[in-house]
């Protein structure tokens, strides 16, 4: 457990120095009046923690600064954990299912964000927690996404079903959820081609994907998950929304954050726009996809 924590904490180690090192610089040794206030607001914002839950973090520090219950750094840095911690921990949702069978994972996001990658992780994450998985390559117009899930399907010992080239990837949706009910299988995860969200057909092609699957099995089992790159910082914000309107967004799983400082972002998305986050990708190795602990999260962020 602790060098799965040391693990996360050097991970985060650029975000912490964005959040905890900018405001420990300016809180320590001064009382919380309006201006020390205000240096914290600022602080957060740059780090990417967005608007809206900088407003919440704000407001609770002027109240208690008001009702002198907040004088010293280590109250301040308290009542920043909290709130963070608070803003998190929302919209949790188990990730092990219910015992309905197959939970049918819809893996999508924009290029370049380690979705394929995070697949096989995800695919490694399940068979490791006693489930069976199956894996559906749909992305069929890049041969290379097709060669990378198999190397991830083999060492995982998961089925992968896949298609010719170039072929519809909605009727390779269609026949790895057949055979994932027929099969009795516990996780179908459908692998995507990666897309901008202003791609207007594209995003067409996602929403024909999730509808053939709606006629194998009912809407409740399937799951939209968004994959978002840690270092796109408050972009990420639009593209949930995009990508929520046009086939629903159930949870969020976020790589690179062991290579940015811009993981305020985590908290930014969980406050404006409910989504929790799943997963966060936190190293290049096959089990650097760790299932996200808003407790783990926060305390790796302000340990220093």
């Amino acid at each position: 457990m602790f060098s799965g924590f040391k693990k996360l904490k050097d991970s985060l180690a650029k975000t912490r120095d964005s959040i905890l090192g900018k405001i420990s610089q300016i809180v320590t040794g001064r009382k919380l009046d309006d201006d020390l206030i205000d240096e914290i607001e600022e602080s957060l914002l740059k780090a990417d923690i967005g608007v809206a839950a900088t407003d919440r973090i704000i407001e609770r520090l002027r109240q208690l600064a008001k009702e002198a219950k907040a004088t010293d750094s280590d109250t301040v840095f308290g009542i920043l954990k909290d709130e963070i911690k608070k803003i998190l921990e929302s919209n949790r949702k188990s990730l092990m299912g219910n015992g309905i069978r197959p939970h049918i994972w819809l893996i999508t996001g924009v290029n370049g964000t380690g979705k394929t990658t995070t697949v096989g992780k995800l695919a490694h994450y399940f068979k490791n927690n006693g489930k069976s998985v199956m894996i559906a390559a749909c992305d069929t117009f890049r041969a290379a996404a097709v060669e990378q899930l198999a190397i991830w399907a083999e060492r995982s010992g998961v089925v992968l079903v896949t298609a010719q080239s170039g072929a519809d990837p909605a009727s390779v949706a269609f026949d790895a959820a057949s055979s994932a009910v027929s099969k009795g299988i516990d996780y179908l995860l459908i692998d995507t081609a990666g897309r901008l969200h202003t791609k207007a057909n594209l995003m067409e092609e996602l929403k024909k994907i999730r509808r053939v699957t709606e006629k194998v099995v009912p809407s409740n089992q399937i799951f939209s998950k968004l994959i978002i790159d840690g270092t796109t910082g408050q972009n990420a914000l639009s593209q949930v929304k995009v990508f929520t309107d046009a086939v629903g967004c159930d949870g969020l799983i976020v790589t690179k954050l062991d290579g940015t400082a811009r993981g305020g972002i985590v908290v930014a998305i969980a406050q404006e726009l409910s989504v929790p986050v799943d997963f966060i990708g936190i190293g290049e190795s096959i089990d650097d996809l760790e299932a996200f602990n808003a407790d783990s999260f926060v305390e790796a962020l302000f340990e220093s």
